[in-house]
């Protein structure tokens, strides 16, 4: 599924293309993804300029003048740009397209679990849409700190990777990203959130900002569909410390990792090297 840097990394490689362009017209090919798709979206669309491409956690903004249009990606979804020269014609899960002067933007999701929907300016700032509004912080804002993790899990017995893909405190931290925060941290991921001390929060909170920079560096994870808007795969999965990496030995200091499950995710750690 893709997670924060995947969903940045697609933020970047789109906005240059449509920042600043119109929006000539929209095909919606498949009416229904995870929610119904607005049915007036293409007329409120057409003709309209995108003033810039945002990102709130792991859904995308797209800004006009009468409000936003929010992309989701779900578990398979891809945004891509794409040349009107030589442009294939749309496949099976080629759901919609943007057309642009010089350009398309195609959404594809093969499972269809991902979202586009309509935030009118009128019904306020974007960030008081119901799918917004309870979400945790940005992981790169300031008001993302150790102290904030430290404050926010005071009480909480449930583990620290749990609290961790929650949301409710940073956003963007998804499963291969919060194993390897942990790892980063030289935190064991079955420990109690509510146990951890001022210190260890805010070396988690280091931690989470570094792994989330290194991955959007890579271009993001590619484990199965994911490709960003050039079509490029991302290759953070090959840095893993922990990930996927179970009975291998750890790259710090040769302990084979260990895997386990957590709330029916995988989970990976070094027992070396967590506490």
């Amino acid at each position: 599924m893709p997670e924060l840097p995947e969903v940045e990394v697609t933020r970047r490689g789109i906005e240059p293309y449509v920042r600043g362009r119109r929006v000539e017209r929209v095909d919606v090919r498949t009416p229904a993804l995870r929610w119904p798709i607005p049915a007036q979206l293409a007329v409120t669309l057409a003709r309209q300029q995108i003033r810039a491409v945002g990102r709130r956690g792991k859904y995308l903004l797209f800004e006009i003048d009468a409000g936003w249009f929010i992309v989701h990606l779900g578990m398979t979804g891809t945004l891509r740009v794409l040349p009107h020269a030589g442009i294939p014609a749309p496949a099976r899960h080629d759901h919609i397209d943007w057309i642009f002067d010089e350009f398309v933007l195609r959404y594809r999701d093969p499972r269809r679990f991902g979202a586009v929907l309509w935030h009118p300016r009128t019904a306020g700032s974007i960030d008081t849409h119901p799918l917004l509004a309870g979400l945790g912080v940005e992981p790169f804002s300031p008001e993302f700190t150790g102290a904030l993790i430290h404050q926010r899990t005071r009480g909480r017995k449930v583990s620290i990777k749990q609290a961790l893909l929650a949301g409710d405190i940073v956003v963007g931290v998804g499963n291969i990203y919060a194993s390897e925060s942990l790892f980063r941290a030289g935190i064991r991921p079955t420990t109690a959130a509510g146990r951890l001390s001022s210190a260890r929060c805010e070396r988690l909170a280091q931690a989470v900002c570094a792994t989330l920079a290194a991955a959007i560096e890579r271009g993001g994870s590619t484990l199965r569909d994911f490709v960003g808007s050039d079509g490029e795969s991302g290759y953070f999965q090959l840095d893993c410390h922990v990930y996927d990496r179970a009975g291998l030995p750890c790259r710090v200091c040769g302990t084979p990792i260990r895997h386990l499950v957590q709330g029916q995710r995988s989970t990976y750690f070094c027992a070396h090297c967590q506490r």
